[in-house]
């Protein structure tokens, strides 16, 4: 699944906007996320946006493939969202 967002220069860690953020702390909860079944038989995932619409992201042959889809999209932001806190310090001398 591929999302587009805006990015900013930085020099030393990334600069992450707050509406960015938001948008990323919304992907992260499976809560707004759910699977469809289209008229071809395959099953779509899809998340809610602030809107209250729901989108389309990808597409599977299995309920699996889509539920693996959308479990890997929210380790993907969860990811996302602890590297945008900062650099972590792994070993101090």
């Amino acid at each position: 699944m591929t999302l587009f967002y805006r990015t900013q220069s930085w020099s030393s860690q990334p600069q992450v906007t707050d509406q960015t953020k938001k948008l990323w702390k919304r992907y992260a909860k499976k809560k707004n996320w759910r699977i469809t079944q289209l008229p071809n038989g395959y099953y779509q995932a899809e998340w809610i946006d602030f809107n209250d619409n729901w989108n389309g992201i990808t597409r599977r042959e299995t309920i699996e493939g889509a539920e693996k889809a959308i479990e890997s999209s929210i380790e993907h932001y969860n990811k996302k969202l602890k590297l945008a806190e900062g650099p972590v310090v792994v070993k101090t001398f």
